[in-house]
């Protein structure tokens, strides 16, 4: 397992800085949340579960290296803390699902001495961070069934051990498809332009021993043509209860060419990652990142400032185009109905939660 994040006993977060990999590993340390919000913003810290766990821990520290005996400028500063936080990137929704559940321990406590708030925010944070990792065995325990004894899967920018708490989603259903001992090979689309498939896939399926080869983004409907790819999988930034799905921008692109060539598309994602307020992806806000991102490469630049650029993170695939979404409950098949499901999930999560601390 990748060590990409930890909060330690001295109240700091270590963390992989994501933008170095795969030529360079290096740990960034932080006792600040607001240095939290920026990782995350930046995309030091990324991948849709990971975010909402490190806001989760910058909401600790926020509380932690924050000194007064006043309750209403505690009080005040906890939800200054919690407000940076979700300001960091907009899309996602394992970043607010996180912090919400955080705010929930925070206001039914809010008359407890301030180190017991701090002891359960912290037990919070954990909580977020253990049960993610739970969630990912059973994301890949349900996905595997999906795959064969011999596929071939495209992937798209990063759902593995570097985008969530434990296995990943996406890259989680292959990793357990190849412990049962089947046999996998991954192309690896490069996820233009800050290249999560070429940098941090690749690194991670090296590491796991997948397979693979890297493609560009403009291959893949190639490759589904000449009927080299069984199923395309990705992962998911937002659920809308329809089954609208936002993720990383391309996978419209994807879902369309595997539509036409009549190859499943999967999306996998844990219940966190499930919007129970929101009706279609059409009320998902999608991030307009900077410029820079498209114009430079390694901080080089590619072509002119003087030119008009678009850079959304995000794009949405609409319902019709998923054959399956892939939660830690089950395989989910359309018509998608999620909205009824919202207590289904709450009861699961609780469930997993009482099992682990049956067994602490």
């Amino acid at each position: 397992m990748i060590d990409k994040l930890e909060y330690t006993n001295k109240h700091e977060l270590i963390y992989l800085d994501q933008t170095l990999l795969p030529l360079k590993q290096k740990y960034q340390k932080t006792k600040s949340y607001k240095d939290v919000a920026e990782a995350i913003q930046k995309l030091r810290i990324r991948g849709a579960p990971l975010i909402g766990i490190a806001a989760a821990y910058g909401v600790v520290m926020g509380v932690h290296h924050y000194k007064t005996e006043n309750r209403k400028n505690f009080e005040i500063h906890f939800y200054k803390v919690t407000e940076t936080l979700r300001n960091s990137r907009p899309t996602a929704k394992n970043l607010f699902y996180a912090l919400d559940r955080m705010t929930k321990v925070f206001e039914e406590n809010i008359e407890k001495e301030f180190y017991e708030i701090e002891d359960l925010l912290l037990r919070e944070a954990d909580a977020v961070f253990d049960e993610d990792a739970e969630l990912c065995k059973r994301i890949g325990v349900n996905g595997s069934e999906l795959l064969g004894e011999k596929m071939t899967v495209l992937t798209h920018c990063n759902t593995g051990e570097l985008a969530t708490g434990g296995i990943g989603t996406a890259l989680g259903i292959i990793y357990t498809a190849k412990n049962q001992g089947k046999e996998i090979f991954v192309y690896a689309d490069e996820t233009r332009p800050m290249l999560q498939g070429s940098r941090l896939t690749a690194f991670e399926l090296y590491e796991n021993g997948i397979e693979f080869d890297i493609i560009t983004d403009s291959m893949a409907a190639m490759l589904m043509k000449e009927k080299l790819i069984d199923c395309v999988i990705v992962g998911a930034d937002r659920i809308a209860t329809n089954g609208d799905v936002v993720n990383k921008v391309g996978s419209y692109s994807l879902a369309v060419n595997a539509s036409f060539h009549k190859i499943p598309f999967y999306a996998a994602a844990p219940g966190s990652t499930i919007d129970f307020d929101i009706s279609t992806g059409e009320e998902i806000p999608i991030e307009e990142r900077d410029p820079e991102e498209i114009t430079r490469v390694n901080g080089e630049k590619i072509t002119s400032d003087k030119y008009n650029v678009m850079n959304p993170a995000f794009d949405l695939v609409p319902n019709e185009l998923i054959t399956a979404i892939i939660t830690e409950y089950k395989i989910h098949y359309p018509p998608y109905n999620f909205g009824s499901l919202k207590h289904m999930f709450q009861s699961y999560i609780q469930t997993l939660r009482n099992e682990q601390e049956d067994t602490e």
